[in-house]
This record gives C-alpha cells, sequence and structure tokens, in this order.
C-alpha cells in the first residue's frame, strides 16, 4: 500500500465517496454493514458510457483495491468482470480522513462552541458535522459578506472562491450542513450545481408546436433525429446522455426559450431499471422546477416490447427489485417491464433504431403519436 496515494485526485475516488457520504456519512448510529454499490449501476450513475471512460473507471478502481481503500467482488466464474465495489468498515475512517470529513480535535471544538457565527450557522455548535473549523468559518465568512447584489454562481465557483477548491462544496452539499433545516445552496452561498447542457436538434418547421422527445442515448438519438426530418413528430429532439438528463432537466427551460414556449416533454429510454429511473427522478425534479413532468413515448416503448431483443440484466438478485409502483410511470406497460425486469431481462433501446424505424414506411403522423390512453 502506497502511502502518498490519494483518492481525492481519482474521479471514481470522489465519486465513491460522495456515494457513501449521500447513503450514510451523516448519520449518527454506526453501520453494520458495508457500503457497496453495483459497478454497473455506479457507471451508468457517472454517466460513463464509452468503452475508452468505463476502461479509465476500471483502472481507476483497480488502482483503489490494490491500494487497500476498496474490495471488489467479481462476478462468479468470470473473475475479470467486476460485480460489486466494497468501501469495508475498516477503512471508512480512512476515507473521511482524506476527505476531510473527521470529528473535530479537542481545540476545534472549542473554536467552534466560542465563535460568533452568522445567524444562519446558529445550528453548527449543536451539530455533529465532522468538518473542519477553517472551511466552515469561510462559509460564515461569506454570509456575512454577502450584499443584496452577490449573484448566482455555479456550484464550482462558489466552491473555489470559498475553499481553492472547485469540487469541494459538490461533497460538503451532500453532508448534514446542508439539510432542509439548515445551510442552502442557492438562498444561503448564491450558488447552483450545474447540469450538463442538453444536445439537441430543432425539429422541421412544420413540427414547431409539437411535443419534445428525449432519448436516453446516442445512437438512438441520431436515428431520431434523421427518422424527425421525415415525420415532423417532435419540436426537438435531445440527447438525454443516460443519467445526466436527471439534472440536465434544468437545461430544458432554455430549450423552451429557443422553441419559444414550453411544451410536452416525451421520454424514451431502455427498459432496465436505471431506464426506469431516469425519467422518473428527472421527472419530479423538473416538477420541483415548475417544468414540464417527463411522460413516456408510448409508441417507442410498444415498440421496443413487441421487437426488441432481450439481454440479460448486469445486475445480481442481491440487489433485490423494485416494488410494484416503481412501474407506473410506463402505464399501460408496467405488467410487461415488470416481468421483464423480473426474468433477469433487459431491452436496450437501440433495437428501434434507424433499421427499424425507416422499415416501417410509409407511415403516419397519427400511428406514432403519443397516446395516453
Amino acid at each position: 500500500m502506497s502511502s502518498s496515494f490519494n483518492p481525492t485526485e481519482f474521479i471514481i475516488g470522489r465519486a465513491l465517496f460522495a456515494a457513501w457520504i449521500k447513503n450514510r456519512g451523516s448519520r449518527s448510529e454506526i453501520a453494520q454493514r458495508p457500503f457497496s454499490r453495483n459497478w454497473e449501476e455506479f457507471l451508468e450513475a457517472l454517466g460513463l458510457q464509452s468503452g475508452i471512460e468505463r476502461g479509465d473507471a476500471e483502472r481507476e478502481l483497480r488502482q483503489l483495491e490494490a491500494n487497500q481503500w476498496v474490495c471488489l467482488k467479481t462476478i462468479a466464474h468470470r473473475p475479470h468482470l467486476i460485480d460489486r465495489v466494497i468501501l469495508p468498515l475498516a477503512e471508512e475512517e480512512r476515507w473521511k480522513t482524506i476527505f476531510k470529513f473527521i470529528p473535530p480535535s479537542h481545540e476545534e471544538s472549542r473554536q467552534i462552541q466560542d465563535f460568533p457565527w452568522h445567524h444562519t450557522l446558529q445550528f453548527i455548535p449543536e451539530s455533529r458535522l465532522n468538518l473542519p473549523f477553517e472551511e466552515l468559518k469561510q462559509i460564515d465568512q461569506f454570509l456575512k459578506n454577502r450584499k443584496s447584489t452577490t449573484p448566482m454562481v455555479p456550484i464550482k465557483e462558489r466552491s473555489l472562491q470559498l475553499f481553492g477548491d472547485e469540487k469541494r462544496l459538490d461533497l460538503l452539499s451532500l453532508s448534514s450542513l446542508f439539510k432542509i433545516d439548515r445551510l442552502q445552496l442557492e438562498r444561503d452561498l448564491c450558488c447552483q450545481i450545474i447540469g450538463s447542457p442538453l444536445a439537441w436538434k430543432r425539429g422541421p418547421l412544420q413540427a414547431n408546436e409539437r411535443p419534445v422527445i428525449v432519448l436516453e442515448n446516442a445512437a438512438t438519438w441520431q436515428s431520431y433525429v434523421r427518422w424527425n426530418q421525415e415525420m415532423a413528430l417532435f419540436s426537438a429532439v435531445v440527447y438525454g446522455e443516460g443519467n445526466r438528463f436527471i439534472e440536465g432537466v434544468r437545461s430544458l427551460s432554455d430549450l423552451f426559450q429557443e422553441l419559444h414556449g414550453a411544451r410536452e416533454v416525451l421520454y424514451f429510454g431502455d427498459l432496465d431499471r436505471q431506464g426506469l429511473v431516469i425519467p422518473q427522478e428527472a421527472s419530479r425534479f423538473a416538477g420541483d422546477l415548475g417544468l414540464p413532468i417527463i411522460k413516456p413515448h408510448l409508441w417507442s416503448y410498444r415498440q421496443l416490447l413487441q421487437n426488441g431483443r432481450k439481454c440479460p440484466q448486469p445486475w445480481r438478485s442481491s440487489d433485490g427489485l423494485p416494488p410494484p409502483s416503481f412501474y407506473d410511470w410506463i402505464h399501460p406497460f408496467e405488467d410487461q417491464v415488470e416481468g421483464l425486469i423480473k426474468s433477469g431481462n433487459r431491452l436496450a433501446q437501440e433495437s428501434i433504431g434507424w433499421e427499424f424505424i425507416s422499415s416501417l414506411s410509409p407511415l403516419k403522423r397519427e400511428d406514432v403519436e403519443y397516446d395516453s390512453r
């Protein structure tokens, strides 16, 4: 084990610790089981889809394993394939230390108790935040110096200003410092989490008033862009870029400005667990932002269920199955999709690609239009 090895310098290291903080880092009780993540789902959650990105991620993870920061569980009879990444209970303190989430020293505790905190931070002396006094003081100074004209900026810009580290505030925002009744990014620190901008192509002129459709993956997006030029079904065809659409949903407001008004937002993605999590999480987020909720493009899902090629799901039964209500979003296909996932299979949206949809001609627009029945 190298004493100079630092997981904070690795994308996978930072992402794994952020997931740990979000899951259990703010809890006071001692964990009984180690924190772990399904590797395929973890890669999807990070939006790492290309072979190059996934290869780099695995190399980083193997280095974390070699330096005893994580343990890896491989797929039975296929030891070269990673099943789960595990953050051992015995290593949690080491992770917290290197990411500066450690209990304050006696001297720091005294300083925290005696410091004249801004009224927004009055909760700090009674809280067990496990954060450095100096960082808390930087936030306090910002609040005391903040003016009514302080601009709203991206979170990484504010983080660099406060801590000299553009990524630090992303981690802190997952801690108990930012509970609902405590500190708030936008209200108090005048900064926002910026989702990835949405790539999109405008539809033909005659489709100006029609819905927007979001495609999970790049190949299907390209095929639907071509198809839309012929069919004029959508005012815009948006590349959701997998999990990044959950945060990227913020950019819908910019898209609507370009299109001169909000309109219905439809979604088509893979039929697997994560493919259903993405639009549902994005829809909840969109509702919080006052944007249209995300609805399934039923014609596309119908074609996928009827014509898609089943593939094994990259997860194990130990991960559990979603409750029946999880499938409500894709009504009226919830029973079919639940059966598909329970069987250990998935359907990739690429089955409904250019070769398939171009072979369906001649189609009429009304044959494909979104149907809410």
